[in-house]
């Protein structure tokens, strides 16, 4: 989505709320859970078409209950669920990434977790955070993401390194030595500037023990903690490490083949990505938890479970999501998936508990940090992108980017 969509769609949202404030509340009174009735689930992307087979295996075991899975392209979802918050016709249950919780919280359409039948502590600490806006839980976690270092451990080898880099220092170091001494053309792919690059800089941000809005709500975008982030994210750049132009749509899993990237921030699905698409590097890689600074943190991404205030189901869709994120459900739907289970319990057995790379996910997903959730996280982003862009590309220091990105996002969350 560009800036200006961006914008736009934030803008919408805004002026949606004084319409909506009428209408939150209950839509009746509530269907019994094994009653005749039609559930109505929104999903996005993939997990929309695989959502309808685990609804078909429910509905075998819950004969009163019709599961209709519609399956939401994420370019259309935002656009889509505020078109119907205002309509309100919000489905039952619907799948939330956590930038959208703040912006719908406040909107008044979502029903709070029923915290007698989910309990946070079955759960990730940043995935149930995500879902949880001034101190009320409003998503139940589905699944988590996290971003680790990959790089690549024959080059390292070539290099003169025999392990992963365990903090700032040594990771530039690793940088270094693979350019000087096994002769890549970079020595870490990070993103330099364009949407989104803020997702490239929390590895580094919270790393550093650095926040943009902090728990109060307030922003600390210009902390020392995230100058130091900043001046070490651009020192990248600075000395050539990293590529100042990287073209949009750009796909480092091809680069990290050929041996012009040792190094990167990825997901989980970039396991997938490699094994089957890059086949000729297979065993002369690994993945690593986020180099620390103070600690080592990433960021949790992944989505969450919601419920409409409105629906008159909310018993049935309760219990559709418990049966989707306990323990059995969450393996079931890593094995359908790969998307990471939110519920910890789930990592005890299986694939999940023997997979080296997957326990890395793991334990970086035990330190990972959660965005403070906020109706205008779109455009808070937006100018710590823009403050990265200009250190990046030697328009400013560290120190005088944040400072112009703490005036700007203090007055987006004083409005």
């Amino acid at each position: 989505m560009s800036r200006t969509a961006r914008t736009a769609s934030a803008t919408l949202t805004v002026a949606l709320a004084l319409g909506l404030s009428a209408c939150g509340g209950s839509g009746g009174e509530d269907v019994a859970a094994d009653a005749k009735q039609t559930l109505t689930v929104w999903a996005m992307g993939a997990e929309g078409e695989k959502l309808a087979e685990v609804a078909e295996v429910y509905e075998k075991a819950h004969p009163n209950v019709t599961v209709k899975v519609t399956p939401v392209g994420w370019d259309v979802a935002h656009q889509k669920l505020v078109s119907a918050a205002a309509a309100g016709t919000m489905p039952d249950v619907a799948q939330m990434g956590g930038s959208y919780m703040g912006e719908f919280a406040e909107l008044g359409v979502l029903e709070p977790v029923d915290t007698k039948t989910f309990d946070k502590k079955d759960f990730f600490p940043a995935g149930w955070n995500q879902g949880e806006v001034d101190g009320t839980a409003y998503g139940v976690p589905w699944y988590v993401d996290t971003r680790v270092l990959y790089y690549r451990t024959d080059l390292a080898k070539k290099a003169g390194v025999d392990k992963a880099p365990a903090d700032w220092q040594e990771m530039r170091d690793l940088a270094t030595a693979y350019q000087e001494k096994a002769g890549t053309k970079w020595g870490l792919s990070i993103q330099p500037s364009g949407l989104d690059t803020v997702q490239s800089f929390y590895p580094f941000l919270y790393s550093a023990g650095g926040a943009i809005v902090d728990d109060k709500g307030e922003a600390v975008i210009d902390s020392p903690e995230a100058v130091s982030a900043l001046k070490e994210y651009g020192a990248y750049f600075d000395k050539g490490l990293a590529n100042k132009s990287v073209q949009p749509g750009y796909d480092v899993v091809k680069d990290f083949g050929n041996g012009r990237v040792p190094m990167f921030f990825g997901g989980p699905w970039h396991v997938t990505l490699l094994d089957e698409g890059q086949p000729q590097i297979k065993g002369k890689w690994a993945v690593a938890p986020v180099p620390a600074d103070s600690t080592s943190a990433s960021q949790a991404g992944g989505s969450s479970l919601v419920v409409s205030k409105d629906s008159e189901h909310k018993a049935a869709a309760t219990e559709f999501i418990r049966y989707l994120t306990d323990a059995e459900g969450q393996a079931d739907w890593y094995a359908r998936t790969k998307d990471l289970p939110a519920n910890i319990t789930a990592w005890d057995s299986g694939k999940l508990a023997g997979d080296a790379n997957l326990q890395v996910f793991k334990k970086q997903m035990d330190t990972a940090k959660s965005s403070h959730p906020s109706a205008r996280l779109t455009e808070i982003n937006d100018k710590v992108d823009q403050a990265i862009a200009k250190v990046t590309q030697g328009k400013a220091s560290a120190e005088d980017a944040l400072k112009t990105a703490q005036s700007e996002i203090e007055g987006l969350v004083k409005k």
